[in-house]
């Protein structure tokens, strides 16, 4: 009982959705929380219940109701799929003028930098929207901004952050002649922001207190959960619906609308720098709502089968990288 009750609060505690490092204390140097201890009776109950709803999932999307649900979403989104590359070209440019005129950021609020050249290109990343012949330009820079992002705060730190990587992909693949590569583009968001989420997710369970601040300073949205409990669960809804994005049609579409109803009313809760750090996710999560792309199968048992070694897989190369990476013993 306590578990459902978390997990009705993880669905209206915006807390557990805004990026800690934003808003709170943080240090990826210390060590993170033992693997023994976020393999607690929480974590596996969660987890047994997120491969029997991807089971029951897998039931549901053979059924006539999935069938005609998944036309009618066709159908609507049809109707703007030659706007999504424009919508996606906009909100782009929108993100890095904010950049620019905050100044002193790389990419997202916590990544600060006194180097002024770093604005500008941030504004010319928004130029380059403009036009179709200048997308790899801007493209290539949203990289160098990355690398840089690395040069100042390290690979692991970055590792935070593929989405930049998977926006830059999706504006140059834009610029392409060829409409194979073009038709890339809604595979490369859907694992670059799967990879964001996923690895997100872990950090709840490698560093919960971190959050501790904000679930203090909210502590009626947690509805009296603790909060090791709260972030554990926080963790698992965030990696099963980020692992949803990797999903059929149907099932990538409930996750991304669950994804981005809760990073939008995580705005209201923090205001404009959760608005402009979180833009690009919520850009992209709405693109994908809309994506009409052809599942070349229906869910099958295997994807829920695929679930558990994708979670221990992204928990042991996030504790990994952290170990190599920082040279932190854990």
């Amino acid at each position: 009982m306590g578990s459902l009750t978390a997990t009705v609060a993880i669905c209206t505690a915006m807390p557990a959705y805004a990026h800690v490092k934003w808003f709170a204390p943080y240090d990826v140097h210390e060590a993170p929380e033992t693997i023994p201890a976020v393999l607690n009776p929480t974590m596996l109950a969660m987890v047994t219940a997120s491969v029997l709803m991807l089971l029951i999932a897998a039931q549901i999307e053979r059924t006539p109701l999935a069938a005609r649900c998944t036309m009618l979403l066709d159908r609507t989104s049809a109707t703007v799929q030659d706007q999504i590359e424009g919508f996606l070209r906009a909100t782009t440019g929108a993100f890095f003028v904010s950049l620019w005129a905050l100044g002193g950021l790389i990419l997202t609020p916590e990544l600060r930098t006194d180097s002024g050249w770093v604005s500008w290109l941030q504004f010319a990343i928004a130029c380059g929207m403009f036009w179709r012949a200048t997308l790899p330009v801007s493209a290539a820079a949203i990289v160098v901004l990355y690398v840089y992002g690395i040069g100042a705060y390290g690979l692991f730190h970055m590792m935070d952050y593929p989405i930049f990587l998977g926006l830059a992909a999706y504006h140059a693949l834009s610029a392409s002649p060829s409409e194979k590569w073009r038709a890339l583009r809604p595979d490369v968001l859907r694992w670059s922001a799967a990879a964001t989420l996923m690895w997100a997710s872990v950090e709840k369970w490698a560093y919960p207190h971190w959050t501790g601040p904000l679930l203090d300073a909210h502590a009626g949205l947690t509805l009296g959960v603790g909060h090791s409990t709260f972030m554990i669960i926080a963790g698992i809804v965030e990696f099963g619906l980020a692992f949803g994005l990797l999903g059929t049609s149907l099932v990538r579409r409930a996750s991304a609308l669950v994804l981005l109803t809760m990073f939008t009313l995580a705005i209201f809760e923090f205001g404009k720098i959760d608005a402009i750090g979180h833009m690009m996710i919520i850009a992209i999560l709405v693109a994908l709502i809309l994506d009409t792309k052809e599942d070349r199968a229906r869910l099958r048992v295997g994807v829920a089968a695929a679930y558990v070694p994708a979670l221990i897989g992204t928990v042991t190369f996030y504790y990994g990288a952290h170990a190599i990476l920082l040279g932190v013993p854990h």
